[in-house]
This record gives structure tokens, C-alpha cells and sequence, in this order.
């Protein structure tokens, strides 16, 4: 990335709508201001039903018959829907010429922990019904929808449902204990979050709930068992830690795991392709690391 891209990219996200005192309405109208862009040309967007939530329905033309991507939009678990994410998840689909569903799922305040793991694992159950095998489904999601992702295949294995093909994850946010030392080490140079943002979005998500539940932290729990899994997230993120952590759970656990973090680039800067080189490359590597040998 040119310095000239990265000044350009700083500069949108610092002036990104936020106020430490907005209401939850307030954040969420923001970050719809934010994130606008529209799916990529090519890709037809549906509204559909999964789980038994509305969610919409990414198809490219030359979509391949019969895999399809779970895609769990972040937001921190209070902000976001799968329109915010239309851009992102229209280009993952593109890229890896699958079908994708984004469910949307509930958010906190108003549906605390556990609601949106209940939902995405009802998206995840239903997926697999519809597949000729758990190899043609593969999950992927960003930030909060990123660490959703790994607690929705760990209440999937508890549940004893089979683990599908692949999971990718852009800057996961899996440790809500927020124990990760770059939550200090990143301060002032992450252009998008201090901790009290972080704090803010764990207080709505749990309330007084435990942070080091496996659902809520996967993180810290036992990642035996899970599917090949590709993290990436870019050095300048507060949540750093976090992508670097849950790649070591992972590999401790015998789980393929690879984690690719970009320098210099900011948290779930795949968001970017329009403004960054670098974010159509995260996202061809996921678009490979998807389904393979389907």
C-alpha cells in the first residue's frame, strides 16, 4: 500500500461517525453512513430466510453448483446487518464463485449473549440440510462475525453436527475478556477503536455474563476438532492479539490454521478494495482457501 492510500484509508476511518456518547441508535445509524457501498456488478443479492432470521442471498453468475458460504457480518454483536456488509461479502462471493447467506442475526442490547450464536448455529444447521455434504459449505465473517463464526462451529461440534470445509476470519474479535496486549500496544495507532469501544460493545453483548465462555472467547477455548481455519487482520488493530492468539489456540488444538497479517493496514481493512491493493488480495486468498478439492 502506497502511503498515499494509507493517508487516504486513516483519514476515512478516523472520520468515521462516532461519538463515545451515542445511543445504540445513534452507532447504528453510523455505521450504515459508513459502509453504503453496494454489492459488486455481477453478483444478484435476494432477501431470503435462514434459520428462521431475514438474511440475504449473494449469487454470481458463474456461481459453482452446490457450495455455499455462511457469512456473519461484525459490528461488535451491536451494530451491522447483511446490508452494511454487501460490499465485502458480495466481493468474497465474486471472488470465489460460490453462493453466500448472511443472516440477520440479532444484535444487544435488545438480544444478549447467546442470542446471536443461537442463530447463527440455526443458519449453520440449515445449511447443511440443504447440502449434498458438509464439504460444500464453508463460513467466513469479520471482526465480531468473525470470532461468531468460530463459537457457531464450537456449539456446532457440541451439538455433534459435522464441521463443513473451511472457515475464514478478517481481524476476529475472539477474546471479549480483552486481555489481548496489543489493546495497549495499538493505542493511538489503530484509527478506529480505543478500549472503551471495545468495553462499550462487550457490556452490551454480555452484560454481566461470563467473557471467557468458549461462545463468547473462542480464543480461550478448546479448538479441537475444527476445520481448516485462515485468519488474517492487519497490524495497526487493537485487536491484533486476537487474530495472533486464536491462531496459536489453533494450531495447539491440531487445527490447519493460517494467519496472514498485513502491515501497516487496519482493522478488517478487506473492507477497502476500492482504496487499498491489498484488500483484493486478502480476498482472493480466502476466496482459494474456501472449498478445497470441491
Amino acid at each position: 500500500m502506497s502511503r498515499h492510500q494509507r493517508q487516504a484509508l486513516d483519514a476515512l476511518l478516523r472520520n468515521a461517525p462516532k461519538s463515545p456518547d451515542a445511543t445504540v441508535a445513534e452507532a447504528r445509524a453510523g455505521f450504515d453512513q459508513l459502509f453504503q457501498a453496494p454489492a459488486p456488478e455481477g453478483v444478484a443479492v435476494r432477501d431470503v430466510t435462514l434459520g428462521g432470521r431475514p438474511a440475504l442471498e449473494f449469487e454470481p453468475g458463474d456461481a459453482a453448483a452446490g457450495t455455499v458460504v455462511l457469512y456473519l457480518h461484525g459490528g461488535g454483536y451491536v451494530v451491522g446487518s447483511p446490508r452494511t456488509h454487501l460490499a465485502l461479502a458480495g466481493e468474497l462471493a465474486r471472488r470465489a464463485s460460490t453462493r453466500l447467506v448472511s443472516p440477520d442475526y440479532r444484535l444487544a442490547p435488545e438480544h444478549p449473549f447467546p442470542a446471536a450464536v443461537e442463530d447463527a448455529l440455526a443458519a449453520y444447521r440449515e445449511l447443511l440440510g440443504q447440502a449434498e455434504s458438509p464439504a460444500h459449505v464453508a463460513l467466513a465473517g469479520d471482526s465480531a462475525g468473525g470470532g461468531l463464526a468460530i463459537a457457531t462451529l464450537l456449539a456446532a461440534r457440541k451439538e455433534g453436527l459435522p464441521m463443513p470445509a473451511a472457515v475464514v476470519t478478517f481481524s476476529p474479535w475472539t477474546d471479549l475478556t480483552l486481555s489481548g496486549a496489543s489493546i495497549e500496544t495499538k493505542l493511538g495507532i489503530d484509527p478506529i477503536f480505543v478500549r472503551s469501544d471495545l468495553e462499550g460493545y462487550r457490556t452490551h453483548y454480555l452484560g454481566e455474563q461470563d467473557p471467557s465462555a468458549p461462545t463468547a472467547s473462542p480464543a480461550l477455548a478448546d479448538l479441537t476438532g475444527l476445520p481448516p481455519l485462515l485468519i488474517q487482520a492487519g497490524s495497526n488493530e487493537l485487536l491484533l492479539d486476537d487474530a495472533v492468539r486464536l491462531a496459536a489456540r489453533a494450531a495447539a488444538a491440531d487445527v490447519d490454521v493460517t494467519l496472514r497479517v498485513w502491515g501497516g493496514l487496519p482493522h478488517v481493512f478487506q473492507h477497502q478494495t476500492a482504496l487499498v491493493d491489498e484488500a483484493g488480495e486478502a480476498l482472493d486468498d480466502a476466496a482459494r482457501f474456501l472449498f478445497p478439492g470441491v
